[in-house]
């Protein structure tokens, strides 16, 4: 009978749309991954020594990751291997976690300032907060203000990388909001300065103030311009 229409074509071109969606989001994912190259192999790294760490006894992990700490100790003997090392092992949480903060805050500024200086941010970074840190830790251990055992305490992780490199992003966001993301930056790394006044939370304070002091190399970058999504429309016949 004629009121009955076939199924087939519209099954076939609502198949054929998913299938051009998904190819078209598979492609700009793969951009973007490109835009940021030192961001996801970073991360990549971090995947392949997390799935590591699952894999270790705990007596055999605390051994392990407390050899490639940035503490005083390690910072005495092997100061250079720590301080590389320290940065590709994570002190806690899931990878996707990492994958989610990388995203949204290494890869924004790596597409921003290049790879280059984006280096040049999250390394100084590490590496500045990390001596100035431990070195407030050593006086206050020379002073009798901290237990002798700081000098050996497990001290790994990102996360002053990462502090920095949200600092400088502060020049990236737009004015007004820009002076709106700077005071959450501060009330984020500063409260628990004020609250915990930890030599990690000194650190990350630090890093803070590395990531700002980074302006100069924000000057001549250049936000990427955003990117164009076109509709296509199907013919009919």
């Amino acid at each position: 009978m004629g009121i009955f229409r076939a199924k087939g074509p519209a099954r076939t071109t609502r198949t054929t749309r998913a299938a051009r969606t998904a190819k078209t989001a598979g492609r700009a994912v793969r951009a973007y991954i490109r835009s940021a190259p030192g961001t996801y192999i970073w991360l990549a790294i971090l995947f392949v020594t997390t799935v590591a760490m699952h894999h270790m006894s705990p007596e055999f992990e605390n051994d392990f990751l407390r050899q490639r700490s940035t503490n005083i100790h390690e910072l005495s003997q092997n100061p250079v291997r720590v301080l590389v090392s320290s940065a590709f092992w994570t002190d806690g949480g899931t990878w996707l976690s990492y994958a989610v903060l990388y995203t949204v805050f290494h890869a924004t500024a790596e597409r921003w300032l290049g790879t280059a200086r984006w280096l040049a941010v999250a390394a100084g970074a590490h590496a500045a907060a990390t001596l100035i840190s431990e070195g407030v830790l050593a006086l206050a251990i020379h002073h009798g203000a901290a237990p002798t055992s700081s000098a050996k305490t497990l001290d790994v992780g990102v996360s002053y990388a990462l502090a920095g490199v949200v600092a400088v992003l502060t020049y990236w966001v737009p004015r007004p909001w820009r002076y709106a993301y700077l005071l959450i930056v501060l009330a984020v790394y500063g409260t628990p300065l004020i609250t915990g006044r930890t030599f990690t939370d000194l650190g990350h304070f630090t890093s803070v103030l590395i990531g700002l002091a980074c302006y100069p190399l924000t000057r001549s970058a250049v936000r990427p311009a955003p990117r164009r999504w076109t509709v296509r429309r199907s013919r009919r016949p």
